[in-house]
């Protein structure tokens, strides 16, 4: 934490995730800072934007991303597979429906 004052983590079902103070999951500033469409200069001022926080925020987010990748990465990962399985199980839903 004395690295990053400005992260704090959370518990839960998802296990310990690191969020920034009074603010959202780290992951979740880094998806949306991460490789978007988005030209690289604009990206913080975006994001800060989109998610109602300073870019100073922004910027602690993307440090502890720099030294937590790893982690954050799989975070990241995990949601998508499960975002993945999740609406597959809505396809299938549908199309039996559908019959």
């Amino acid at each position: 934490m004395e690295e990053h004052p400005a992260i704090c983590f959370r518990d839960g079902p998802a296990g310990r995730r690191a969020v920034l103070v009074g603010g959202p999951e780290v992951a979740d500033v880094v998806s949306a800072l991460i490789g978007r469409d988005v030209p690289v200069e604009e990206r913080r001022a975006r994001v800060a934007e989109m998610m109602c926080l300073r870019e100073s925020l922004v910027d602690a987010a993307l440090a502890y991303y720099a030294e937590h990748t790893a982690e954050i990465d799989a975070e990241i990962e995990a949601r998508q597979l499960a975002a993945d399985k999740h609406e597959q199980l809505w396809m299938r839903q549908q199309a039996l429906l559908d019959q």
